[in-house]
């Protein structure tokens, strides 16, 4: 899926708000994620993308990554939804070591996943909820959809979308 409505690397009110926030990683008991201020260029995501496949021809349009785990996993809205506005697209998380998955289905979705104390690269882990007051906060203020349990939030994000791996490995050379 490579269709995006122009080129708008402004981040939603939603993300701008999250990247104001510091999260604290509590030696592996809290959240492994670093929001970025704006969106990555058009041509750094391209970069990424080639690098992480190994396809010189890869194409990163279809990506908005907006922030990065400790060890370099990173985390985007991609345009898996054709004609649908960015706060309608799932949430992906493209880790350093091969891991990829869709782990939101939006980013109201991914709100509730934060506030119930998971980020991009703890979406993947069966872990206990932790709630976080100013992260659950940030979620009523913003959020769309009926908070959830994490866990189904992640669930039906992939349900949703169960191609998305499939298809990113196969730009894999």
């Amino acid at each position: 899926m490579t269709e995006t409505p122009g080129d708008d690397r402004r981040l939603p009110p939603a993300l701008a708000d999250v990247a104001r926030i510091e999260f604290d990683y509590a030696d592996g008991d809290g959240i492994d994620f670093e929001p970025y201020a704006a969106f990555d260029s058009a041509e750094e995501t391209t970069h990424w993308l080639r690098q992480w496949t190994g396809n010189p021809e890869a194409d990163g349009s279809a990506y908005r990554v907006f922030g990065q785990d400790g060890a370099g996993g990173l985390a985007a809205l991609w345009y898996g939804r054709p004609g649908r506005p960015l706060a309608e697209q799932p949430v992906v998380y493209v880790g350093s070591e091969g891991e990829c998955d869709v782990v939101a289905a939006n980013l109201s979705d991914f709100l509730w996943l934060l506030a119930d104390g998971m980020g991009p690269a703890e979406a993947d882990e069966k872990r206990t909820e932790r709630p976080d007051p100013e992260l659950t906060a940030l979620a009523e203020r913003h959020a769309t959809t009926p908070r959830r349990p994490a866990a189904d939030i992640v669930r039906e994000a992939r349900a949703a979308f169960p191609t998305f791996t499939a298809d990113l490995w196969a730009l894999c050379r």
